[in-house]
């Protein structure tokens, strides 16, 4: 076993949901030689072709990660396992931060074929490829931003990519949409945190009314514009949101969160010119922070 590749106890732990073999392609050799594979690249941002011979051919595990990533085989994955922390009781529910970061795109994540116009219907790319390509334009160059929740134990639990110029408050809504644990004993999965925290960006009156219709307790401080706006109004601006300073100490829960899944290389500078293909190397980076004890 290779430095950083799965213990027997995460394997264990994994193997029970991957695909069924069978379908395209041949049969693999060993499963767990190609997870590896997967995982030693997303940890270290390696080019495919320089991926140690030990894991076998390069294009193989390139393969299988690009299709996991299509068909959204990694997002089922943590939902599972998502599922087997919970009913362990791994999952801290009582505190579900909310940020985003920034990552750098290299040069090899620009230049992805765009779709030509009147081709053939066979012809046409799948559903799963975006014309942004989840790829912004700042000063700083070509970035993409991750949007995530996570939980209490600095682990995510949901995550959305989009260009780098997005804002924050407009995405709210939906990671906290994409938060899903099944419940492997019967009953329907479980989507909503017993609270949330955000900082001052996820701060508007439609964040709030999301919140309250979805019965979420919240501390997202208001911004110094928007307390002046409100008492501009008197009454008519509503009332005060109550602000618990000590529940938003927990705030940086969620910012060891970012940084632990920014430790894998894949993930900190994005290499992958297709968002999908990027979006599974967030998910699998973020599964393997599950497995881990």
């Amino acid at each position: 076993m290779g430095r950083g590749d799965l213990t027997n106890r995460e394997w264990s732990l994994l193997e029970p949901h991957l695909p069924p073999l069978g379908g395209r392609g041949g049969r693999w050799n060993d499963r767990r030689v190609v997870v590896n594979g997967i995982l030693f690249r997303v940890r270290t941002g390696v080019p495919w072709r320089d991926l140690p011979e030990r894991y076998g051919s390069w294009k193989t595990i390139y393969e299988r990660h690009r299709r996991w990533s299509a068909d959204g085989t990694w997002d089922r994955i943590l939902h599972v396992v998502l599922a087997d922390a919970d009913l362990a009781g791994r999952i801290d529910w009582s505190m579900v931060g909310i940020d985003s970061t920034s990552c750098r795109a290299h040069q090899h994540a620009a230049g992805a074929r765009k779709a030509r116009p009147r081709i053939p219907k066979k012809a046409r790319p799948p559903r799963h490829h975006r014309p942004d390509e989840g790829l912004g334009r700042s000063r700083g160059g070509l970035t993409s931003k991750i949007h995530l929740a996570g939980e209490g134990g600095c682990r995510p639990m949901s995550l959305l990519l989009t260009p780098g110029q997005w804002g924050d408050a407009p995405q709210l809504a939906e990671v906290l949409d994409r938060i899903l644990v099944p419940r492997p004993l019967g009953g329907r999965p479980r989507t909503r945190p017993d609270h949330v925290s955000g900082d001052k960006a996820y701060s508007s009156r439609r964040n709030r009314r999301y919140l309250r219709r979805r019965h979420i307790r919240h501390t997202i401080p208001e911004s110094r514009d928007q307390r002046a706006n409100r008492r501009r109004k008197g009454r008519a601006g509503g009332r005060p949101t109550g602000f618990d300073r000590e529940r938003y100490r927990r705030r940086n829960e969620v910012e060891r969160t970012i940084n632990r899944l920014k430790n894998s290389r894949a993930v900190a500078t994005r290499y992958d010119k297709r968002a999908y293909v990027f979006h599974g190397t967030v998910t699998a980076a973020a599964v393997r922070l599950w497995l881990r004890p």
